[in-house]
């Protein structure tokens, strides 16, 4: 991936709001693995990832001319518009339990000393075994840190309902970890 020394960014996006193709592939390019990687969080494979991907990056075109580097970073502005083409398409093709109550969760556990063996496309592989809806919720929880608020503002359902794909996706995780003791 190339540095962002390497290249003018601001120029490129001001390229990509004039609809200037080379702006639009030096911008892709560069942001390939990047946007890939957030992908690959929200599919199955990495077909699916680069579904999501293309997607995505469709949609940044058509809307760059919103984006304010006064307001954050592109990274972060493009890292939204990808996980949000992620969910968009897990809910497309897997329907949510929208409203699930619970009391307790009972909070199961992985073993530190099997995760620590594991480096992280394991642990990724292990992720996108969960069922979509449940995969979905656990990414947005562990991994890029969403709370169960807003889990439930973002896919439409219950907090409850966020705390109980968590609580499955961790009893799934703990189940497909049991064998590498």
């Amino acid at each position: 991936m190339l540095q962002e020394t390497e290249i003018d960014i601001l120029s490129v996006i001001e390229g990509c709001k004039q609809n200037n193709r080379r702006s639009q592939q030096m911008l892709y390019r560069h942001f390939y693995a990047f946007a890939m990687s957030v992908a690959l969080r929200y599919s199955r494979d990495e077909h699916d990832a680069a579904d999501i991907m293309s997607l995505a990056f469709v949609k940044l075109f058509k809307s760059i001319h919103s984006y304010d580097a006064s307001k954050g970073n592109f990274y972060s502005w493009l890292k939204r518009i990808v996980i949000n083409e992620g969910l968009d398409h897990i809910k497309a093709r897997h329907k949510f339990i929208t409203d699930v109550e619970i009391e307790l969760v009972e909070e199961p556990s992985i073993s530190n000393a099997v995760i620590e063996k594991m480096n992280s496309q394991d642990v990724m592989t292990h992720i996108q075994k969960l069922p979509p809806a449940t995969h979905a919720v656990f990414v947005l929880y562990a991994v890029e840190g969403y709370n169960h608020r807003e889990i439930a503002e973002k896919l439409a359902i219950s907090e409850g309902t966020s705390k109980w794909h968590v609580s499955e996706a961790r009893k799934k995780l703990q189940q497909q970890l049991q064998h590498l003791k």
